[in-house]
């Protein structure tokens, strides 16, 4: 699998992710073992989870996996902090002792002494932004954190973090990425997210490439019974891009697909994973089989006139940018 830097940094990343959101809920401990290991034999390296993902139990499953399937140094190991929230004075959000306690919490449960990216999951207005980002400086000068990113930020946020650690000294580091949502059937952060990244060398880490799983074309006939759309979980999360604007999209990627001798799925993630400014996607599967579909379109890149007219039908029309909370990831 091809590998891009990550934002102005000397980090290179495989240019598609693996996602853990399901794991510990929808997929099971030996479901997540064969995903990794098709992940990493495909040459992929990016493995991303959050403290919050299944209440920690999709870090927990990681690092046990590190530790007797796959070697710690075969993988770039992401995750995420401030999305939770508990009871007590560090039960959670952006604050200093509340992010170095998740800190802790997650090399705990995955079973390591540091983290090559370690990113705050959401703006938390209730915190000043420079005690957050102190929070970031103190968890790479003491060896935890090799590199820090954000999720969920617009671009005003983004702009104001990275400014902010600049200014902290010329030895602080750098925001290295950021994620949000973006896919086909959601370009908002074209209009502010993806200019402030490329102004501030941040790289873009897509989640929800294939919008929820709709780009797939799974829900052109209706709700699968095994889908995640029919889940109790995960339904009105699929849901949001279950509209008639989102039909036509499918189906123009479907007829892209059919043209291609391809899936729907390939179509839909090599387009976003070659945007100015996107570095790599980060995919979650139920299973291995779904993940496979993924890793098909490493070998697909887009006609120039295909890739015109899916721009096309999916234009946002001058969409304005969101930070999507944990509640719709």
């Amino acid at each position: 699998m091809e590998c891009r830097p990550l934002g102005a940094s000397g980090l290179k990343v495989s240019r598609m992710g693996l996602g853990t959101m399901s794991w510990g809920t929808d997929t099971d401990a030996e479901e997540a073992a064969n995903q990794l290991v098709a992940f990493v034999d495909a040459g992929g390296t990016l493995v991303d989870t959050a403290d919050v993902y299944g209440d920690g139990e999709s870090e927990r499953i990681l690092g046990s996996l590190l530790a007797d399937l796959v070697p710690r140094e075969d993988i770039v190991l992401a995750t995420k902090a401030a999305a939770r929230r508990a009871a007590g004075p560090f039960g959670g959000g952006a604050s200093r002792g509340s992010l170095l306690a998740a800190l802790d919490d997650s090399l705990r449960r995955l079973g390591v002494d540091h983290l090559d990216l370690w990113q705050v999951h959401a703006w938390d207005p209730a915190v000043p932004i420079e005690e957050t980002l102190s929070a970031l400086d103190h968890a790479v000068t003491s060896g935890r954190v090799r590199y820090v990113g954000v999720s969920n930020y617009a671009g005003w946020q983004l702009a104001t973090a990275a400014c902010g650690l600049r200014g902290i000294g010329s030895t602080a580091p750098r925001i290295v990425s950021t994620q949000s949502e973006y896919s086909l059937l959601d370009r908002g952060v074209e209009a502010e997210v993806v200019p402030a990244a490329a102004h501030h060398g941040i790289g873009l880490l897509p989640w929800a490439p294939l919008g929820r799983g709709v780009l797939t074309g799974k829900y052109r006939g209706g709700t699968p019974a095994d889908s995640r759309g029919a889940s109790t979980t995960y339904g009105g999360y699929v849901d949001r891009h279950r509209t008639d604007r989102a039909a036509r999209i499918v189906e123009a990627v479907a007829t892209a697909a059919e043209g291609l001798s391809t899936s729907p799925l390939a179509v839909a993630l090599a387009w976003v994973r070659d945007r100015p400014g996107v570095v790599a996607p980060v995919v979650g599967s139920r299973d291995a089989a779904q993940l496979a579909g993924s890793l098909a379109a490493e070998e697909l890149t887009l006609p120039d006139a295909i890739r015109g007219a899916l721009d096309d039908v999916s234009d946002p029309a001058g969409g304005a940018d969101h930070a999507p909370t944990e509640e719709n990831r």
